[in-house]
């Protein structure tokens, strides 16, 4: 009686374990060997669209300074970045203003009829001659062009370098650099013929599993 019970309750287990197992069209298995089977019925993985996280880190940094930083969690860098951003600026503005001074100082000193060579210089170069004054106002105007063209082009370079490094930061990431990764030098006993031994050097590299 027993025996006819045990094998209704294993024929009960058979039959749903079959049941279940045509409902979720897979095949589960226990124990160390276990394997999963994807069937026609189980969703297919989506294809990931768009930017990676490089890209949008890269993206970010070219929209607003900084911003693809943040996107980094390194957030310790964006006063760094904003403290040459605001440097350049300041060059670029000072250059230039001095630019437009010597520009017209030079302007006046050319126009000789209706300026008398009359500038905001002429306390300076009141020893100088109206030849020597030009030369030297073109000079300085010509300086202070040059310095401001240098801030606009390192300006575009730290605008270049903040989107570079937040793309390889990011890049970065994804890496692994635990100590499980290593690479030792260590002195060693190296066996030659007879049984013995003549010392060595060995490199161990350790890879994470």
């Amino acid at each position: 009686m027993k025996l006819l019970f045990f094998k209704a309750i294993l024929a009960f287990l058979l039959l749903s374990g079959f049941a279940v197992t045509d409902a979720l069209s897979q095949v589960i298995t226990t124990g160390p060997d276990s394997t999963l089977v994807r069937t026609d019925t189980d969703p297919l993985p989506t294809e990931q669209k768009g930017l990676s996280t490089p890209g949008k880190a890269a993206l970010y940094s070219a929209i607003l300074p900084g911003l693809g930083q943040i996107y980094n969690k390194s957030y310790w860098k964006v006063p760094i970045i904003y403290a040459v951003a605001v440097g350049l600026g300041y060059y670029i503005s000072y250059n230039h203003s001095n630019y437009l001074k010597y520009r017209q100082a030079v302007v006046v000193r050319r126009d000789t009829i209706s300026t008398n060579n009359i500038d905001e210089f002429t306390p300076r170069l009141v020893n100088f001659t109206n030849a020597q004054a030009i030369n030297s106002l073109s000079r300085a105007r010509d300086q202070s062009r040059r310095q401001r063209d240098y801030s606009i082009l390192y300006s575009f370079l730290a605008y270049g370098l903040n989107v570079a490094e937040a793309y390889v930061h990011a890049h970065l990431k994804g890496f692994d650099i635990s100590e499980d990764l290593t690479m030792q030098v260590q002195p060693t006993l190296m066996q030659v013929a007879h049984n013995n031994y003549s010392p060595a050097f060995s490199l161990t590299i350790n890879l994470k599993k």
